[in-house]
């Protein structure tokens, strides 16, 4: 385990425009840096490295992170093996922590599970070159052998114990734990027999599971690896190390569901197709595409079962919709899945169909309307009610805003009406701060207190000691952020300069990750000088401090009719209050 210490001395001493600019062209755009983003396709740069505040970001994918951050998305390199390189760049030595037995256990034993997985590949691999029958079976599929080569794909033979010829300790329980072979009360075999096999990698390309597909009739037709220490399905996506390149290039990513339909449609020229690996589409893979693609189409077959999948993936995929990235949904002729389309009609006509696909707001609705009346008030109501849970879970203001307007207009009620009726104003969209931002060359505040001094913190981090958390709103990730925020930020010393580097390290993977990010993103783009933040600060604190007097004051006039006692209190919260207004600048 690598010492914070170390990945904090780190990211002070690596320059991040430095480490971007090996890969991407950049120029010099006032205090930052711009280029073309390497992570989707774009004709006008959108992409900013800050060195003054050491990240990057793209204002066209969210694309985000630190040195460290690059390496890994961009090069497809392990948290560990990023350090490295940047600490070899630096000149530094990777010291690790020292690590408890049962620790240096479990990594020698992921390392060992590697080579025993990448042995596994290269047996079936072989196997395949010596099966005519799974040759002919490939062929007759239209692949060839380039492209069985690319996905590197194999074959199991159809015997009980065939890795014995590769692995002569059968009995060694890294089979086992890789998935490669069932333990039944004693007795073992292999799990994949007769089959052609898939080879699952992770981002960095080294091989995490298989998938193997029978070669006649049986079930099931195809037979995955189960959860491993290397691997776990919902957070994995087949083909996705050999699309990642065409999403790029076509800003678009193509979810489909089996991994013959994603060899398949590659073998045709369309590259960038991945399939989820024996589940349905989680959140994790959702964020992953969005990443890379302007445009991710789920295609599914045109049958019931096509239709529940595509609703379960639209279900989602709601949180996680963003305004300038649109979701379709291709919905293929029932006799057909995207293998068989597209080695009958070709290329063009499968991008066509791609092209003309379905939105996810069309999908929606389509689906809610069909299971209410709309021509009787009942109907539109069951509309209504149907469409609720749907409209609250989105989170992107101008989708959300298109398909609110929508489902009024087919309900026959105003766009007021409905999202009263649709509980879509929220105590946080109620309780705005209102005041304007004091005039100092600084943008106006957004509508969230709690995100304002959340971005005057990571302008000024020592202010985080002058918050008080019983002012503000519990229940908001904005509020427990800054807590974190104060044990993360050096405050002295040359690693002030990076300190938002090191935040974007110590906050990866936490419940709290997205919402540093927007307040980074949005301190970075204004420019907010320490003084800019202070004064914003101690002004937004002021107006919470206000806020939470006259709430008093009003539970005060409540219960003074029956209890005369509290005049005094009443007396004294009401001059403090009036003190605290002229306080206002």
């Amino acid at each position: 385990m690598i010492p914070d210490s170390f990945k904090q001395d780190l990211l002070n001493r690596v320059d991040v425009v430095d480490v971007v600019s090996r890969y991407v062209q950049l120029k010099k755009a006032g205090a930052n840096f711009q280029g073309l983003c390497p992570f989707h396709n774009e004709k006008s740069p959108s992409f900013t490295v800050s060195p003054s505040k050491q990240f990057y970001h793209c204002f066209g994918c969210g694309a985000h992170g630190n040195a460290i951050g690059f390496l890994m998305e961009y090069g497809g390199m392990g948290y560990v093996d990023a350090i490295k390189d940047l600490a070899a760049g630096a000149g530094m030595t990777v010291s690790e922590a020292p690590r408890t037995p049962q620790e240096i256990e479990r990594r020698e034993r992921e390392t060992d599970l590697y080579g025993v997985m990448e042995q596994a590949m290269e047996f079936y691999r072989a196997q395949l070159k010596a099966s005519p029958r799974a040759i002919d079976y490939l062929k007759r599929r239209g692949l060839t052998g380039e492209i069985a080569a690319r996905f590197r794909i194999g074959y199991a033979p159809d015997g009980w114990q065939g890795l014995k010829e590769v692995f002569p300790r059968y009995e060694d329980k890294s089979l086992v734990e890789t998935g490669l072979v069932i333990d039944n009360e004693g007795k073992r075999y292999d799990r994949f027999r007769d089959r052609v096999m898939f080879p699952i990698s992770n981002q960095r390309g080294a091989v995490i599971g298989f998938g193997g597909r029978v070669l006649g009739e049986g079930e099931p037709k195809y037979l995955n690896s189960p959860e491993t220490p290397l691997f776990e399905k919902g957070r994995e996506l087949y083909g996705l190390v050999q699309a990642r390149d065409a999403i790029r290039a076509a800003g678009r990513v193509l979810v489909v569901e089996g991994y013959m339909d994603v060899v398949a449609l590659a073998q045709y020229g369309v590259g960038y197709a991945v399939a989820a690996l024996g589940t349905a589409t989680t959140p994790v893979h959702i964020e992953k595409l969005l990443r890379l693609a302007d445009e991710v189409v789920f295609c599914y077959d045109g049958d019931n079962a096509g239709r529940k999948a595509a609703w379960r993936a639209l279900e989602t995929s709601l949180p996680l919709a963003v305004d300038n990235k649109p979701m379709r949904f291709l919905f293929l002729p029932r006799e057909d899945d995207p293998d068989t389309f597209v080695r009958a009609h070709g290329k063009e006509a499968f991008e066509r169909l791609a092209a003309e696909a379905q939105t996810l707001s069309a999908f929606l609705v389509g689906e809610l309307r069909a299971q209410a009346d709309l021509a009787t008030p009942e109907g539109r109501s069951k509309f209504l009610t149907e469409a609720k849970p749907h409209l609250q879970k989105i989170a992107a203001p101008g989708l959300k805003l298109q398909l609110v307007k929508e489902v009024a207009e087919l309900a026959r009620v105003s766009q007021d009406e409905a999202e009263g009726l649709l509980d879509l104003r929220t105590a946080g969209s109620e309780r705005r701060y209102t005041r304007p931002a004091p005039g100092r060359g600084v943008s106006p505040l957004t509508t969230l207190p709690e995100m304002n001094l959340l971005r005057c913190v990571l302008a000024k981090p020592d202010l985080v000691e002058r918050l008080e958390d019983e002012l503000m709103d519990e229940g908001l990730a904005e509020t427990a952020a800054p807590a974190r925020c104060a044990r993360a930020t050096p405050k002295t010393g040359p690693g002030r300069a990076s300190s938002w580097a090191v935040l974007i390290e110590a906050f990866k993977g936490t419940v709290h990750e997205a919402v540093m990010v927007r307040a980074q993103v949005s301190a970075s783009e204004l420019g907010l000088t320490e003084g800019d933040a202070s004064h914003q600060f101690d002004q937004i604190m002021l107006a919470l401090r206000i806020k939470r007097v006259n709430e008093e004051i009003d539970t005060l006039k409540r219960e003074a009719g029956t209890r005369p006692e509290l005049g005094a209190e009443l007396a004294r919260r009401t001059k403090e209050l009036a003190q605290l207004r002229q306080q206002r600048v």
